[in-house]
């Protein structure tokens, strides 16, 4: 899987910097994925603030998860 994130560094608030096995990388603020039952926990900062990288995607300790393939796409974008 090209889009794999192999490096995650949080920034602050929502923001992360995502660099992928293609070698892309950027930043992104994904407060605004934050909705549902399971993300709405992470509005708190520090629950955000505990993702770790697991199999190329991100995920939390509440069993949140965001794909690689979403995140990547963000990244090209520059959203």
């Amino acid at each position: 899987m090209h889009y794999s994130v192999i490096e995650a560094r949080y920034l602050g608030g929502y923001s992360v910097w995502l660099r992928f096995r293609d070698g892309a990388a950027g930043t992104l603020d994904l407060q605004s994925e934050l909705r549902g039952e399971v993300f709405e926990p992470l509005l708190d900062e520090q629950r955000f603030a505990a993702f770790r990288v697991e199999g190329g995607a991100l995920e939390w300790p509440n069993g949140a998860s965001l794909a690689p393939e979403f995140l990547h796409g963000r990244v090209l974008a520059g959203v």
